[in-house]
């Protein structure tokens, strides 16, 4: 199926790895010019080398703390117009509600939360002057099935759910498009770094890790190139009936969960 992608500029945020690099990896094979964003250059360097190694493109990579005060209208300057925003990037914290300082949650809702917003604040008009445009929010289940050890995490999401919902639903009167996607648990370095601190917070040994990982639909952990490929097809003009509406992408363990 010819996803008609092709040429189309695409910025992608957190993209030096994870879910973020797979996405930038899925739109350059479908002949998209990728725009990746993180913080760290010479991981960003690794992943450009990469998408061009599995995909014969070139993918331009900006070095940039999404979370520091400016940094989405600096970015918006810099890159000039694009078809479609990824709001990726994101460190929100595990823990309960005593073990989540402060200044830890505010961080984390900094770049997540304030990051994603500020993005769509610096890109949406020009997408909606522009008459066309997509913005696809990567999320995370835990703001449709919150748990309370991390409970920072399931409040950032459930907020970034409405935010999508009801920007999504003012964009179609423009020709934009915005949408989200909500993945489960996913075979990424911040999954692995979660669970950890989940053990460590239940048992006092992060070494149990593993534990906090049973019952997975399918029994697995998803893979980063099931969720970008959700992300492609969901931006593309295959999809362009598509706004408003976030995708849980999780297997169907909320409802088994349920029948338990």
């Amino acid at each position: 199926m010819d996803l008609q992608l092709a040429g189309k500029r695409v910025l992608i945020t957190g993209a030096s790895k994870g879910i973020g690099l797979a996405c930038a990896v899925a739109f350059a094979r479908e002949g998209a010019d990728p725009i990746l964003v993180a913080r760290d250059d010479a991981a960003l360097h690794q992943a450009t080398a990469l998408i061009r190694e599995q995909t014969g493109r070139a993918a331009q990579a900006v070095a940039l703390d999404l979370a520091q005060p400016g940094a989405a209208d600096k970015l918006a300057q810099d890159t000039g117009r694009i078809d479609i925003l990824v709001n990726n990037a994101g460190a929100v914290p595990g823990g309960a509600l005593d073990q989540v300082q402060d200044e830890r949650w505010r961080a984390g809702w900094e770049l997540k939360v304030h990051g994603y917003i500020s993005l769509a604040r610096s890109y949406y008009p020009r997408m909606r002057e522009a008459g066309a445009g997509v913005i696809a929010n990567i999320i995370g289940m835990a703001g449709a099935a919150p748990r309370a050890d991390y409970i920072c995490g399931a409040a950032a999401n459930a907020s970034l759910i409405a935010f999508t919902r009801a920007l999504g639903g003012e964009a179609p009167r423009h020709g934009v498009r915005v949408f989200g996607v909500n993945p489960s648990r996913t075979r990424t370095d911040r999954v692995l770094t979660l669970a950890r601190q989940r053990a460590q917070a239940r048992w006092g040994d992060e070494d149990r890790w593993q534990e906090t990982l049973s019952d997975l639909p399918f029994n697995r952990l998803m893979e980063p190139s099931e969720v970008a490929d959700m992300v492609v097809f969901g931006a593309s003009p295959r999809a362009g009936y598509l706004s408003g509406t976030v995708i849980d992408l999780d297997g169907g363990e909320q409802y088994a969960n349920h029948a338990k």
